[in-house]
């Protein structure tokens, strides 16, 4: 490739675009920004101007640094140096978008103190055994059901959908609905008129969600979150329905792609495959590489500069707003040697699939259990596992924000007249 060219042959100090090719294939673009522009300029599907950090390095200290605020006001505020084409939205409704993840201290501090406690190690390690029921029911309806399936919608969607409901307190019928909102609040095509009106209907959904939760308590922790809003107004009402928002979506959608992106990974890579089954031992250190190569979080969640900041040597005006590409960062071979392979046996310690500083995944550790007791499951349940389709038939969400796929087809078994004989899921003993 010609230096100071982009991969559509643009100079590298013009607008990066993250469009569809962007969506489909975001690695190739990081390789050569990492080594020709890696503190680039870009503009997301609606309009919205950004700079878009690569190499893990920047990206680490840009996750650590307070001048990249999260707070939705300030946010609002960068919004008004670049505003969008009409019909364009770049954020959550006002009702959805005061929690943790879009504040800063001492508001941030507040928020995610009162959620730390259900998720320790501790209380993860204690929801081992609902989890791997969880799993085994649904791989024994695959296991009954035809040879083929949409992995998921038959598996990696509600495993951690039944698990943060649970721990939530939220009903069943509602949950394929859930899905269907969030799938259109992360999306990052043109649609404003769509987000807002998904917006709306799980902001309703939830006020009323919350409202049931004060009339009515019960032992789970939504219940403990409207108690603490009534609790010296610690919580306002809006940020109740927030914080219910994020944990609804942030407590499945990591997962969901962490399983998908997985298999995905594995089904193309035979020989890992093989590797794994010979020793299930290996899954937790899998499920580590799995976030690294191909995690389910593609750019952190936007962040505005509060003063000038030098990044990678490239200086950020105030006002503006700045991603962080980990999934980039994961793949920079300056850190990661080989950063392309998929290497069960490789340290992937110190990977940004979670975040990194303040704003690190509070629920990395459920995350990670659900992730191994999937791929437990998965792999003594189904040793024919295959992908049902070419890859190349494979479509990717159109979001800036996660990294998952539309579908997964898959073959469970050889035989499509028979049924997959019920293996025992052998527990795993080993930390969370």
């Amino acid at each position: 490739m010609e230096p100071g060219r982009s991969r559509r042959g643009q100079a590298a100090d013009t607008v990066v675009e993250l469009d569809a090719d962007f969506f489909a294939d975001p690695y190739s673009l990081y390789a050569q920004l990492r080594v020709e522009n890696p503190v680039a300029r870009a503009r997301t599907p609606v309009g919205l101007p950004v700079w878009l950090v690569t190499r893990y390095d920047d990206a680490r200290r840009a996750l650590n640094d307070p001048r990249l605020a999260k707070d939705a006001a300030g946010f609002a505020r960068a919004l008004e140096r670049h505003p969008l084409p009409p019909g364009r939205q770049a954020v959550f409704a006002q009702e959805l978008s005061r929690h943790m993840l879009s504040s800063d201290p001492p508001d941030h501090t507040r928020l995610r103190k009162l959620v730390s406690r259900a998720f320790t190690m501790r209380a993860i390690a204690g929801m081992r055994p609902r989890i791997e029921a969880i799993a085994a029911g649904l791989a024994d309806q695959m296991a009954a059901g035809p040879p083929e399936v949409d992995l998921l919608d038959a598996f990696a969607f509600p495993l951690p959908m039944s698990v943060i409901c649970d721990l939530l307190g939220v009903p069943d019928a509602e949950r394929a609905t859930f899905r269907r909102w969030s799938n259109t609040l992360l999306s990052s095509d043109g649609d404003g008129a769509g987000r807002t009106a998904a917006g709306m209907a799980m902001a309703q959904y939830l006020s009323a969600l919350v409202a049931e939760k004060r009339a009515r308590p019960a032992d789970d922790m939504l219940s403990a979150i409207v108690a603490a809003s009534e609790d010296a107004d610690r919580l306002s009402a809006d940020e109740t329905v927030s914080m219910a928002f994020l944990l609804l979506v942030a407590g499945h959608e990591t997962t969901v792609n962490l399983i998908g992106n997985g298999v995905l990974a594995l089904l193309r890579h035979p020989d890992r495959l093989a590797e794994l089954r010979a020793d299930p031992e290996l899954i937790p250190q899998a499920v580590e590489e799995f976030l690294r190569y191909d995690g389910p979080v593609n750019l952190a969640t936007f962040r505005h500069t509060t003063e000038p900041v030098d990044i990678g040597g490239v200086a950020i005006p105030a006002g503006d707003v700045v991603l962080v590409a980990l999934a980039s960062a994961d793949r920079d071979p300056d850190h990661y040697p080989a950063a392309d392979d998929l290497d069960l046996s490789r340290d992937a310690a110190g990977h940004l699939a979670f975040g990194f500083g303040l704003h690190h995944c509070l629920g990395a550790p459920l995350a990670r259990l659900e992730g191994e007791v999937a791929f437990r499951t998965l792999l003594a349940r189904f040793p024919d596992l295959a992908l049902a389709v070419e890859p190349d038939q494979l479509s990717w969400r159109s979001s800036i924000l996660m990294r998952g796929l539309t579908r997964l087809p898959v073959r469970l078994r050889r035989d499509p007249d028979g049924a997959q004989p019920v293996v025992p899921v052998p527990r795993q003993s080993g930390s969370v």
